[in-house]
């Protein structure tokens, strides 16, 4: 089995693949204070939840946009594990053509996410991952990532606005009942909510228009189950788009 891990500002997504299958899929919180022990922890408990013993583990692949954690968290799967991590750095192969002014600056995940999405999906595509930031990719009918997107994400959006005002409360992230909030809770739910999906629309016609052509679209991230309902354009849920792009990449490295 392979042990596939990605580590978000937010949240770190793990899962194993049992050949090309995923056998299931977690989440952990990014604690950039956790020690190997802390994380290595999170990780049987991951695997223990669902009946896989750490002996079954034949390798191990890590994304991750945050460096204070990316050393501690290899080190946890080292351990417990004791096997090999291949890490999304540069010079591994992904066979993904990068065609922004500074290719080195594209985030893992972002590259991770393009890998899975030319291999399941039609191209032009748009790639929206929806976590800490929300962010948009775009790949073009060549399947050359060609730019992006990238905008506040809801949770970041949210503690602002509880923050910097005195009477608003911290809200769940749940669609109210209609756009017209008729309480301050329901006012602000739609706002987020609704908000962030009249941006997705917004944005997607933009670039569809600059482009001059239709794109699939296809949403990943903690949030987007909650978002892209309520968006009026046809996107494609993936949640599993992270450890897919992750699969794929090891296979083309793993000699």
């Amino acid at each position: 089995m392979l042990l596939a891990i990605d580590v978000g500002n937010t949240n770190i997504v793990l899962g194993c693949f049992d050949n090309d299958k995923i056998v299931f899929q977690e989440r952990l919180s990014t604690n950039q204070q956790a020690t190997a022990l802390e994380y290595a922890s999170g990780i049987k408990t991951a695997l223990d939840m669902h009946c896989i013993n750490k002996n079954l583990i034949d390798d191990a692949i890590i994304s991750s946009v945050v460096p204070s954690v990316t050393a501690t968290l290899k080190e946890a799967v080292e351990k417990y594990t004791g096997k090999h991590v291949m890490m999304i750095k540069s010079g591994i192969k992904t066979g993904l053509s990068i065609l922004i002014d500074n290719p080195a600056q594209l985030g893992s995940d972002l590259v991770v996410d393009a890998v899975a999405g030319v291999q399941e999906y039609p191209v032009p595509m748009i790639i929206i991952d929806m976590g800490t930031a929300t962010t948009l990719s775009v790949i073009n009918h060549k399947k050359q990532y060609i730019g992006g997107v990238i905008m506040t994400g809801m949770s970041v959006s949210t503690d602002a606005l509880v923050n910097r005002t005195s009477q608003l409360p911290k809200i769940s992230f749940e669609p109210p009942k209609k756009v017209i909030g008729s309480n301050t809770i329901e006012c602000m739910k739609s706002g987020i909510m609704y908000g962030t999906a009249c941006a997705l629309d917004g944005m997607i016609s933009r670039i569809e228009q600059e482009l001059g052509e239709s794109c699939t679209v296809i949403a990943t991230g903690g949030l987007a189950n909650l978002v892209v309902p309520l968006c009026q354009k046809k996107i494609i849920l993936d949640d599993d788009l992270l450890l897919k792009g992750l699969y794929y990449i090891y296979q083309k490295n793993k000699n």
